[in-house]
C-alpha cells in the first residue's frame, strides 16, 4: 500500500454501472482540486472496467486486464457501483464480491456518523459507529444449488465462516477502535460524539446458527480474551443481530465499533444509512493488508441514472477513506470538512435530501469548501 511519502499515488478508477459512472467522476474531481500542501503527491488515475453491463457486451464482470493493473500499477481504487440482476445469470457473478476475493480485501469499513440522525423513537440523536463486516465469506460465497424432488423445486446455499477470516476480522475491529479512541482525544470534549471507553460489538445469532456464528463469536472473542491490551482499554458485547437491528434505530448512540459477518453486515450499514438520512451519505472502503478499494454504499440506482442528480458525497467521502489508508491523512481530513460545511449549509441538496441540486453542483460545492 502507498504511504504519505510516495511522490505518485495511482488510483483505479472502477465506475461500473448506472450512477457509479457520474459519481465515481466527482470523487475524482475532488481529488484533483486537492490543495498540494495537504496534498503532496501527485494524482494519477487509471480508468478500469467492470460490472454487470460490461458482463452483458463481454461475457465477463471483472476482466483479468482489470485486476491486472490493480496489483501492477495501482496503490488503491475508487468502485462505483454494480447493476446485479436478482435472478441467476449463467456465468455471471459479482465483480464486487470477485474483487474482494482477489484482492483479499477481507474488512468492508463503514463508519455511519452524524450529530442528528433520526431514531425510531423520533429524537435526534448524535452517533458516531463505525460497522466493520468480514468481506470475502458468509453466504456470500455464492455456492447455491438448486434441486428437485416430488414436493417441487428447493434449493440450498453453503455458509463459510472460517477461524481465519474471523480472527483477523475480529483483530481489525479492536485495533480499530483503540485508533478511533485516540483520534477522539485530539478533540475537545465537548466536540466528541463518543465519551465512554472505546466498545466493540459482536454481532452474531450462534442460538440458532450454533456451528457458524458459534465459530464466528467464539473467534471473535478470543481475540479479545487473548490480548492484555484489548482486554483493559477496550470494551466488549454481544449482541444477536435481529436485537441488534432493533437497538441501532432505537438507540443508535449505544454502538461505537460494531463487527459482523458478511452478511449480517450488509444489512446493518444499509440499515444505518436510514439514520443519517440517506444512502447517498454512507461511504466505505474494502480493506486488505496491501490495497484499499473506496466504495460508496449505495446501488446502481438505475432509476436516476443518466440524470445528474444521484448524491455524490459517499463516493466523495470514500474516496477521502482511501486516502487515510495510504497515509494522506491531512488530504482526507480537509475533505471530511468540506463535505460536512456543504451539508452543513443546506444550500446544495440533492434530491434524496430533499433538495433539486445536481451531482455536478455538489462536487464543484464541495471544491470550493476545500
Amino acid at each position: 500500500m502507498a504511504t504519505a511519502s510516495g511522490k505518485t499515488l495511482t488510483v483505479g478508477l472502477i465506475p461500473a454501472d448506472g450512477i457509479g459512472r457520474e459519481v465515481i467522476p466527482a470523487a475524482r474531481q475532488v481529488l484533483e482540486a486537492l490543495p498540494s500542501d495537504v496534498m503532496p503527491a501527485r494524482l494519477r488515475f487509471e480508468n478500469l472496467n467492470a460490472g454487470f453491463e460490461y458482463f452483458q457486451k463481454h461475457g465477463v464482470a471483472l476482466p483479468e486486464e482489470t485486476l491486472a493493473a490493480l496489483k501492477s500499477d495501482c496503490d488503491g481504487a475508487l468502485f462505483g457501483a454494480v447493476s446485479s440482476p436478482s435472478h441467476k445469470v449463467a456465468g455471471y457473478s459479482s465483480p464486487i464480491v470477485g474483487l474482494r476475493k482477489q484482492m483479499d480485501l477481507y474488512a468492508n469499513v463503514r463508519p455511519v456518523i452524524s450529530s442528528e440522525a433520526s431514531t425510531a423513537s423520533g429524537k435526534k440523536r448524535a452517533i458516531d459507529m463505525l460497522i466493520i463486516r468480514e468481506n470475502t465469506e458468509c453466504l456470500y460465497i455464492k455456492d447455491e444449488k438448486q434441486y428437485e424432488d416430488a414436493s417441487g423445486k428447493y434449493a440450498i446455499a453453503k455458509r463459510r465462516i472460517s477461524e481465519h477470516a474471523s480472527r483477523r476480522i475480529g483483530e481489525m475491529a479492536f485495533s480499530m477502535a483503540l485508533q478511533r479512541d485516540g483520534m477522539r482525544q485530539l478533540a475537545a470534549a465537548a466536540e466528541r460524539t463518543w465519551s465512554g471507553r472505546p466498545k466493540v460489538t459482536i454481532v452474531h445469532k450462534s442460538n440458532v446458527l450454533s456451528v457458524t456464528d458459534g465459530l464466528w463469536r467464539e473467534t471473535v472473542r478470543g481475540v479479545y480474551e487473548g490480548n492484555e491490551t484489548y482486554r483493559s482499554r477496550v470494551d466488549v458485547e454481544e449482541q444477536l443481530v435481529d436485537s441488534m437491528v432493533y437497538r441501532m434505530f432505537r438507540e443508535p448512540e449505544a454502538f461505537d465499533v460494531v463487527v459482523a459477518p458478511n452478511m449480517y453486515g450488509d444489512i446493518i450499514s444499509d440499515g444505518a444509512a436510514a439514520l443519517v438520512g440517506s444512502l447517498g451519505l454512507v461511504p466505505s472502503a474494502n480493506v486488505g493488508d496491501s490495497f484499499v478499494v473506496g466504495e460508496p454504499v449505495h446501488g446502481s440506482a438505475p432509476d436516476i441514472a443518466g440524470k445528474n442528480i444521484a448524491n455524490p458525497v459517499a463516493a466523495i467521502r470514500s474516496a477521502a477513506m482511501l486516502l487515510e489508508r495510504t497515509g494522506y491523512d491531512a488530504a482526507a481530513l480537509v475533505i471530511y470538512r468540506a463535505v460536512d460545511r456543504v451539508l452543513a449549509d443546506g444550500t446544495i441538496r440533492t434530491p434524496d435530501l430533499g433538495g433539486s441540486s445536481t451531482t455536478t453542483e455538489v462536487a464543484d460545492a464541495v471544491c470550493k469548501q476545500l
